[in-house]
């Protein structure tokens, strides 16, 4: 009786404990910066000042480690996103991108039970195999590789982390209080309604059912809109879905974030002309399997973080994890669609037409309102990076941030605005730097077309060798 009235409490304090330890180190975090800033602004000599934010981002980087890995939950979610190369320092990257499905994983015996229960038959009577080890153990679940008794189909099984739900939103309740703060002191932009959608979208994380349907949906749409499909999708193994368990056929591949080494230890140099070809390749069929999702469907995987990603035999590309996907109303999908256009073309009138679109609120405060809205909407929503940029930080001097104050961004389009910027990250990560824009265009051109907003002429142009111009653009 006491044993249990002390686990009772202790899970009781959990939520009010996690709310502390998030706001003493986010505190701590953001005040070394802004001391930092202070100190720097008084140092005249470049270099001096270069190595005081070197010093200040290794600091920071082992605090955030620390946050994320401690706490977990939506918070290696944050590490995601934040350990990219082209948003964060190279000290931050070089900490956070360690902890892609790195989660604590749940027991082996918690994790029987829990298949047990939900497939409603004995564990070996389901599978003839199943290691123990999880190949992988994320945020919300982890994953086992098994064997099915009934059909000798290998297959991944994954298995929701149990109590996980209700401690994700005590933690995104208090990063939209801190973004709250970050949005009157720091970052001019409508942050807060981006957690929102990041609210949203965890809540659907926790339904396999729904994440099996998305998988089905993609899937089909992919294989019955090409010759062959751009990227590998797992089936799902029918009568093996609930809720809690998902078990969908296993793939063979090497996470995109250990390609250098697997090229390297295949005989074949990673700067050289074999390795970037194999790369370029990756990344067309990756973001064209995007381009088609988001602009011909407007249903899209919404997840493309490198621990999603399996690179196959021939540079094929895998694309796991369908708990994040989203569906775009008809009028933002055309909108982007039109923005796409605008910033393929480099169109400033048309930029300002797709953000009045798109519910994109803006105020600026320069002369060059348009081109800095062109250039925000390349930062925000290309992987292109800048010529001589290696790092999109908001806080830069040169930031578009400073000149144009996004004042309200649509919760939707935000799913869109965190694939572009992890797509980014990937194409920094694999040393290409190109337009996905570019690349989408005549997807963007088609949609527009079918919806009766562009005309037959204007589109035939466009079309001839964009490809081999985007990667040809891309080594240069």
């Amino acid at each position: 009786m006491l044993e249990e009235f002390r686990q009772t409490l202790a899970d009781g304090l959990q939520p009010w404990s996690r709310s502390v330890q998030f706001w003493v180190r986010a505190a701590d975090i953001y005040t070394g910066y802004k001391v930092c800033q202070l100190r720097a602004g008084l140092v005249k000599d470049v270099e001096v000042r270069e190595a005081m934010w070197e010093r200040q981002h290794e600091l920071a980087a082992d605090k955030m480690y620390s946050l994320c890995s401690e706490l977990g939950g939506l918070f290696l979610k944050a590490a995601q996103i934040l350990g990219k190369p082209d948003l964060a320092p190279a000290a931050w990257v070089k900490k956070l991108v360690t902890l892609c499905d790195k989660a604590p994983a749940t027991r082996i015996e918690v994790a029987k039970q829990i298949i047990e229960k939900e497939l409603c038959r004995g564990f070996d009577d389901v599978f003839e195999r199943f290691d123990e080890e999880p190949v992988g153990s994320a945020s919300i679940a982890q994953v086992h590789r098994a064997r099915l008794r009934s059909s000798q189909t290998n297959v991944a099984v994954k298995v929701q982390h149990p109590g996980v739900e209700y401690l994700m939103q005590v933690d995104i309740h208090n990063l939209q209080a801190f973004v709250l703060l970050l949005q009157k002191t720091d970052i001019k932009f409508d942050l807060f309604s981006l957690t929102k959608e990041v609210e949203k979208q965890i809540g659907y994380e926790f339904d396999f059912l729904r994440e099996a349907n998305a998988m089905e949906r993609i899937r089909n749409s992919l294989t019955s809109n090409n010759k062959k499909p751009p990227v590998f999708i797992p089936r799902v193994i029918q009568d093996m879905v609930t809720r809690d368990v998902l078990v969908m056929e296993f793939i063979e591949g090497t996470p995109i974030m250990n390609l250098g080494n697997e090229i390297a230890k295949r005989g074949i140099d990673p700067g050289g002309k074999i390795a970037s070809m194999a790369k370029q390749k990756i990344l067309q069929n990756l973001t064209l399997a995007y381009g088609q999702m988001i602009l011909r469907d407007g249903f899209f995987h919404a997840d493309p973080h490198p621990g999603n990603i399996l690179v196959c035999k021939g540079s094929e590309v895998a694309l796991l994890d369908y708990g994040q996907v989203k569906e775009l109303p008809e009028s933002l999908r055309l909108g982007y669609a039109n923005l796409v256009l605008a910033m393929a073309d480099n169109n400033f009138s048309r930029a300002v037409e797709s953000y009045k679109e798109l519910g994109i609120c803006t105020v600026r405060n320069c002369s060059d309102g348009e081109v800095e809205l062109l250039k925000l909407s390349s930062r925000m929503f290309d992987t292109r990076m800048p010529p001589g940029v290696t790092i999109l930080s908001p806080f830069s001097e040169d930031s578009s941030l400073n000149k144009i104050a996004v004042q309200s961004f649509p919760e939707e389009l935000y799913s869109v605005l965190r694939t572009i910027q992890l797509l980014r990250g990937l194409s920094v990560g694999l040393g290409i730097n190109y337009s996905c824009a570019e690349q989408w265009r005549p997807t963007a051109e088609e949609a527009l077309f079918k919806a009766g907003r562009l005309k037959g002429r204007d589109m035939t142009s466009r079309r001839r060798g964009i490809f081999s111009r985007i990667f040809r653009r891309g080594r240069d």
